[in-house]
């Protein structure tokens, strides 16, 4: 079955004071993914929020919460964002020595689980375990900042990674962040992705509802293929 797509709203570019506004502003939008950039300043430079953040989201918003941990030795920190409220936690492959016991850990909890690679990380480090996760993140851009410019040579991972999944994992999330908006979002979407993180195109804009349909017209326009 195919996935319908999804835009995934990242508040990483937010103003923090006024974090819950921002979440009330996207739902009403009419998104239904929230995408939360966890870092820890040191396997990305930035620092962003940790779980007493998303724990007070979730007291506030119903929004499915996306949960992206940019973060070295996420076992460290997974249960305290499943108490959190996270629906979903993603990991990175370069994050840890094995990765792959992160998934199995969330996924004995019942837990949807990802694993993202960065630009520097081929396609192949995400076939091993494409049918024991729920969803596959390809970078578009490198981790750890908001506002850059979407890298259109990642998408041959894209294409890759769906290509596997159709006999795999037909039901795989494949999703993209990084650059997103409604220029790019067809690319995207031609090469196979169907969830679609997308930050300051929407978040900085003066006009959101103009760029969530044109999100949405880039997306509808530019299907995915084969």
């Amino acid at each position: 079955m195919a996935i319908k797509p999804i835009i995934a709203a990242s508040v990483l570019s937010a103003n923090l004071a006024h974090l819950g506004d921002k979440v009330a502003e996207l739902t009403d939008l009419g998104v239904k993914m929230l995408h939360l950039d966890i870092m820890d300043g040191a396997f990305v430079p930035n620092l962003t929020f940790g779980p007493p953040v998303v724990a007070a989201l979730r007291k506030e918003s119903s929004l499915f919460f996306d949960v992206h941990l940019m973060i070295n030795n996420p076992m460290n920190l997974v249960d305290a964002f499943i108490k959190a409220g996270a629906d979903s936690i993603t990991i990175h492959y370069e994050s840890c020595n094995n990765p792959r016991a992160v998934l199995d850990y969330l996924r004995s909890m019942h837990v949807p689980c990802g694993l993202a690679i960065s630009p520097e990380t081929p396609a192949e480090a995400i076939l091993p375990v494409i049918d024991r996760i729920d969803l596959a993140l390809v970078m578009t851009v490198h981790p750890g900042k908001g506002g850059q410019a979407f890298m259109p040579a990642m998408m041959s991972k894209v294409r890759k990674i769906k290509t596997a999944s159709l006999t795999r994992n037909p039901e795989l999330m494949i999703q993209v962040d990084g650059g997103i908006n409604p220029t790019t979002v067809g690319e995207a979407s031609a090469a196979g992705a169907n969830v679609f993180v997308v930050g300051s195109a929407l978040c900085d804009s003066k006009r959101p509802k103009s760029v969530m349909a044109g999100l949405k017209d880039g997306i509808r326009n530019h299907p995915y293929k084969g």
